[in-house]
C-alpha cells in the first residue's frame, strides 16, 4: 500500500477522511485465516488493507511510525504467535512493539492504534472480532492528524546500525 501524501486535519480538528487500517498478516498462520474470511464472505470494514508478511519482525520501528505519518490511522499485526516457524520472533516482534509504543507517546499518539495479535489460520472469527475492536478505537479516536516525523535510526533497535548501539 503507498500513500502519497500525509493525513491531514482541517483547522477545527476534524478530517472528512475515512479511517484507514494496515493489517500485517503472517504468510504461515494469519493470512491462510484473513484469506479464508473473504472466502467465507464474513465482513470486515472496507477501509482495511493487509499485506502478508514472511513475518513481521521484519518490519522495524521506524515503519510502524512511517504508517502513522503517511496517514495510518491503525495497524494490526496479525502473527503466529508463539507457534511461529521462526524461533523466538514473536518474542522480538513483541519486543519491537513496546520499543514502538515509547516511540508513539513520544510523539503523542495513542498507543491503541497499534496492536500485536495473534491470529491462526483458521481463526476466521477472531480475525473479525480484532478487526472490530480496532474499528471501535478508530470510531473513538478518530483520524490520526498530523505527526512529527522519526528523526533517525531509533537506538537500540534494528533501525540503528549495526555498531552504533550505545555500550
Amino acid at each position: 500500500m503507498i500513500m502519497t501524501a500525509p493525513a491531514t486535519i482541517e483547522a477545527t480538528g476534524v478530517s472528512e477522511r475515512p479511517t484507514r487500517m494496515l493489517v500485517i498478516a503472517t504468510l504461515l498462520c494469519s493470512y491462510p485465516g484473513i484469506d479464508a474470511t473473504g472466502q467465507a464472505h464474513m465482513e470486515y470494514p472496507p477501509n482495511t488493507y493487509v499485506i502478508p508478511t514472511p513475518d513481521p519482525v521484519m518490519f522495524p520501528e521506524s515503519f510502524y511510525l512511517y504508517c502513522f505519518e503517511q496517514g495510518v490511522d491503525a495497524i494490526l499485526i496479525a502473527s503466529c504467535g508463539t507457534d511461529s516457524p521462526y524461533k523466538g520472533s514473536f518474542e522480538q516482534t513483541a519486543r519491537q512493539i513496546d520499543r514502538t509504543y515509547a516511540l508513539m507517546k513520544q510523539r503523542d499518539i495513542d498507543i491503541r492504534r497499534l496492536k500485536l495479535t495473534a491470529i491462526c489460520s483458521v481463526c476466521t472469527k477472531a480475525f473479525v472480532k480484532e478487526v472490530a475492536d480496532m474499528e471501535a478505537v478508530l470510531d473513538d479516536l478518530g483520524p490520526i492528524g498530523p505527526v512529527a516525523p522519526a528523526p533517525g535510526p531509533v537506538p537500540g533497535s534494528v533501525d540503528e546500525p549495526a555498531g552504533e548501539a550505545a555500550a
